[in-house]
């Protein structure tokens, strides 16, 4: 069962908490613990990676759907945000930079962004993010299960370790911003001297410019290639629901961040049943004489073979219930059911020797409806069709 707390707490807003409001919580929230404002404090980093997780899903319309009817669970392990903590510096201030205005951090705490090293922070493109249909048989979405697919895509170029240079010398300070990755500006103004600060144009906040591009990725820092991706596919997903999956996407260009891979989880069909929310539900039909005698009958599951018994004058249109055999809540521990709804074969043609004897049959009490039930008999019904 997760450990994550409840994205809404996380922020302080409520489930009915509009957009504005919600990125105004996630500014609040992540100006409180910025690593800057906390140097060495493991907690408030923690709690600041868990505030972008929380942000990350909320500022999307569709995760947070998912989330509101799923949980944590919508997005499988590892998924649907920043990974719980575990992600990149990098890519949080890369990704959500822009709500706090350009390089307020740097403003407010002194000095640049962030980066992997500790410095200013790279500004490379962020790649794109992938999406791939994923097919899954009833047995496999009832249980949950790993799929490992390969996955078609940009990936960091291995020549230049993702930084498009042929070489490390190849590697410059940018002249413009003298490494900064910034420009900044004093402007006069009547309230006096305005600074501003903007992204270097000529090394796009890099604060480096290639003299010679590495001839594997022409420079990009990325080429096209494949990877195997684990899936870990949870217990009673849907069709049309979507998963998502931190960083699997299109690499970035020189050293930006990743994108995600979106899994789109299609239901294969299957031969005998179909389903109905958490339901799953069987069509059985029977004859006749099995209506009236009883019987025993197998019918098929999403696990194997069940066996249920048919008493005694069973009514066609009787729906019997196989408790826990349909599918699992992918937020919780409800369980659908089996649901089997029984159909009494009508023959599609009889012998005369068949037809005087249903007559027959018909002529006794036992063969005619209920004195309540305003309908034909069984065989009214078969002595009309063959009239």
């Amino acid at each position: 069962m997760s450990t994550k707390r409840d994205y809404y707490e996380v922020l302080g807003v409520s489930k009915s908490a509009a957009a504005d409001e919600i990125k105004k919580a996630y500014r609040k929230v992540a100006m409180q613990f910025h690593p800057d404002r906390n140097p060495g404090d493991k907690e408030a980093e923690e709690k600041f990676k868990e505030a972008a997780e929380a942000y990350e899903v909320l500022s999307d319309a569709d995760k947070k759907a998912k989330y509101d009817r799923y949980g944590h669970q919508a997005f499988g392990p590892g998924t649907g945000g920043f990974g719980g903590g575990n992600g990149n510096m990098e890519d949080i201030f890369s990704q959500f930079g822009d709500i706090f205005g350009e390089d307020i951090f740097g403003n407010i705490f002194g000095g640049g962004g962030r980066s992997r090293s500790g410095g200013r922070r790279s500004t490379g493109q962020r790649g794109s993010n992938l999406r791939v249909k994923l097919k899954l048989n009833f047995e496999e979405i009832a249980k949950g299960v790993t799929k490992n697919i390969k996955v078609k895509k940009y990936v960091s170029c291995n020549t230049c370790s993702g930084s498009g240079a042929k070489d490390k010398g190849s590697m410059q300070t940018c002249s413009n911003c003298n490494g900064s990755g910034q420009v900044r500006k004093v402007q006069n103004t009547f309230l006096g001297q305005m600074q501003t600060v903007t992204t270097c144009s000529v090394c796009n906040g890099e604060g480096t410019t290639i003299t010679a591009k590495c001839h594997t990725c022409k420079g990009e820092g990325r080429v096209y290639g494949e990877e195997m991706v684990s899936l870990d596919i949870p217990a009673g997903v849907q069709e049309g629901m979507q998963l998502s999956l931190s960083g699997k996407g299109n690499a970035g260009e020189r050293g930006g961040a990743n994108g995600d891979l979106i899994i789109l989880i299609e239901e294969e069909a299957h031969p005998a049943l179909h389903r109905d929310g958490l339901n799953v539900a069987f069509e059985l039909f029977i004859t006749f004489p099995d209506a009236v005698f009883g019987t025993n009958v197998e019918v098929p599951t999403i696990d194997g073979k069940a066996k249920i018994k048919i008493p005694a004058g069973t009514q066609s249109g009787k729906i019997f219930r196989l408790k826990g055999k349909g599918f699992p809540e992918v937020n919780g521990y409800s369980k659908g059911d089996q649901l089997i709804h029984v159909n009494v074969w009508t023959p599609q043609g009889v012998s005369s020797e068949e037809k005087a004897m249903l007559e027959r049959m018909n002529e006794s009490n036992n063969f005619k409806p209920h004195p309540d039930k305003n309908e034909k008999s069984f065989f009214e019904k078969i002595k009309e069709a063959f009239s």
